[in-house]
């Protein structure tokens, strides 16, 4: 006995000390603003609408072995890329980083995901000790290539998409690789503005470096650094927690694109397998079309990022996104598969592919927990950009994501007119467009019946009408679910599809869901994102909730008595109940 307890003394000596959870969600929480207050800093100063106004960016910090430790503001989508771009600064520079150092990088190849995105990556020390990495990734307006905007989905090679950045470093002991920065300056189209923007990205890795310094001082490097395994620890937890909570088994879900940008008509499938086995989950993307000739090839980061936040959107716990989350879930594609491609793929148009990506794990997850899961949004936001001249010859670039809608869910219904979740940023104000490009917006609106019917309906698509009043313009647009529209789930219907028009002397002419053409002056096009799927049979659907659609524009009253055998009559608005179920019994099986 007396053994015994000498052992047990000695291992309690040796345990580490209990972190105080009150100073743990101090700590979390801290963090948590410094990731936050570096996008915040970005949209201050940035020079372009597509991170002032959209967001499209994302901030992190990596402790000094490069784990992921916090997610700032913005694109839950960067969740699983950054780890892979940290590991490829970490294998390219090791621990030879120093104060001063700055490193960015931008190859898909490379840990990057897609051109415009830029990494960057500054080495936080207090004193001699490295304590981890400020992490800013950020959209910019062009990188060079072919296209303005850098984006174009009919690119065949990566090549074509812009500039190439290897990992390297921006800032070397605080001294400016000049070099690197005239070479960025000469390869884009628009050098004041990509430049402006890759200073505040600088600037937002400068809050970062303060406020963790500020941080350590404050509490001392180890304890903080055990609060940094503790946060892991807590995320790691509440995923195995989640994953639980999933029947063991193997779920499947097949969906597609409706083209590769090139080949048009010719669907691409996304196939993904979940198996689940007791607190771990493999997300096995086997069956996925090989890589395609078109732009819309995806890193496998950007994969892992579309698996992690289709596990997150249905996980209850708040705990912070970080490395731990991702510990219990794996994400296999074979080499060469659309989510998985080989140099030189395009890879610009990634995005859709990643949103499609989430429908398609949504869509399996439902076979599972079919009450947490939503139908499908509007499969991903709608990017396009215009590159012109104005009458004076002055080049203008404008580019923008134009969001669409939410799927219904049990008990919830669609969100009109919002970003799908997986984006999270927001479409730039009409004054900001017309002030900061030869421009006129004419029509910008919710969609009447564009939401899937269900007893939850799909959320409202968005329509944008645009004249450009410059002179001339290359003008690109990646879109998607025209011919595979947003589906619904347990009898929910799917959404309307999407669809663009252009302008002509004859009237609209229909374009490609992807493409890039001239826009000529005075000549406008319209964009209709697609609608969210609806949840759950239709004809369950609150009738109260159907009425307050039908008064709001929401729901017209000819899609009431179609979609849900409902009469609804004007003046005073009202239910005709009589009507209403003649018209159920004439349904097979119809009943309310």
């Amino acid at each position: 006995m007396a053994n015994k307890m000498a052992v047990a003394t000695a291992a309690a000596d040796a345990a580490p000390a209990r972190i105080d959870p009150v100073r743990l969600e101090l700590v979390k929480n801290a963090i948590g603003s410094v990731v936050d207050e570096m996008v915040l800093t970005v949209v201050r100063i940035a020079y372009s609408s597509i991170m002032k106004d959209t967001m499209d960016m994302s901030s992190a910090f990596c402790d000094r072995k490069g784990r992921l430790i916090a997610q700032g503001l913005s694109l839950p989508l960067h969740l699983g890329s950054i780890p892979d771009a940290m590991d490829a600064v970490l294998a390219e520079y090791g621990d030879t980083l120093v104060p001063g150092d700055i490193v960015v990088l931008n190859d898909p190849y490379q840990g990057g995901m897609h051109l415009p995105d830029i990494f960057m990556f500054q080495p936080i020390f207090v004193e001699d000790h490295l304590l981890g990495y400020g992490v800013l990734v950020a959209h910019h307006n062009d990188m060079g290539g072919r296209v303005p905007g850098s984006s174009a989905a009919d690119s065949t090679e990566v090549f074509q998409e812009g500039l190439q950045i290897p990992i390297l470093k921006l800032y070397d002991r605080g001294v400016p690789n000049t070099t690197l920065l005239k070479i960025l300056a000469r390869n884009v189209r628009v050098p004041d503005t990509v430049l402006g923007d890759l200073y505040a990205q600088e600037a937002a890795c400068r809050i970062a470096e303060r406020g963790m310094h500020e941080l350590a001082v404050r509490y001392g490097v180890e304890e903080i650094e055990r609060c940094f395994d503790a946060l892991l620890d807590y995320s790691e937890r509440e995923a195995r927690r989640t994953i639980a909570s999933i029947p063991d088994g193997v779920y499947t879900y097949t969906d597609y694109l409706d083209d590769d940008g090139i080949h048009p008509n010719e669907p691409v499938e996304v196939k993904v397998t979940l198996r689940i086995k007791g607190e771990e989950l493999v997300a096995d993307l086997t069956g996925t079309s090989p890589q395609v000739r078109g732009a819309i090839n995806s890193t496998l980061s950007f994969a892992k990022s579309a698996i992690y936040f289709a596990i997150r959107a249905i996980m209850f716990s708040d705990a912070p996104n970080n490395a731990g989350f991702m510990r219990p879930i794996r994400v296999e594609a074979p080499e060469g598969c659309l989510f998985n491609p080989v140099r030189p793929g395009a890879v610009a148009a990634r995005g859709v592919s990643g949103f499609r990506l989430i429908d398609a794990t949504f869509g399996a997850l439902a076979q599972a927990v079919p009450q947490r899961p939503r139908a499908a949004g509007e499969g991903g936001t709608t990017s396009y950009s215009i590159g012109g001249y104005t009458a004076d010859g002055r080049f203008v670039l404008f580019r923008e994501a134009l969001m669409g809608a939410w799927g219904g869910g049990y008990r919830r219904e669609g969100v009109d007119g919002v970003a799908n979740p997986a984006a999270n940023i927001s479409n730039a104000p009409i004054e900001v467009i017309e002030n900061t490009a030869p421009i006129r917006i004419e029509r910008y609106e919710l969609v009447c019946d564009s939401g899937g019917a269900g007893t939850w309906r799909g959320g409202l698509s968005v329509s944008r009408q645009l004249r450009f009043l410059g002179e001339r313009a290359t003008f690109q647009l990646r879109s998607d679910r025209r011919q595979h529209p947003p589906f619904g789930l347990f009898g929910g219907s799917s959404g309307k599809p999407s669809n663009t028009e252009l302008e002509e002397k004859n009237g609209w002419r229909q374009l490609p869901t992807k493409f890039t053409q001239s826009l000529g002056k005075n000549q406008a096009f319209r964009h209709f994102t697609a609608g969210g799927g609806g949840y759950g049979d239709p004809l369950q659907r609150d009738p109260q909730a159907l009425l307050h659609d039908v008064r709001n524009g929401k729901v017209s009253i000819e899609a009431a008595h179609r979609d849900y055998r409902t009469v609804i009559v004007r003046s005073p608005w009202r239910i005709d109940e009589e009507a209403t179920r003649a018209l159920c019994e004439q349904s097979a099986g119809g009943s309310r």
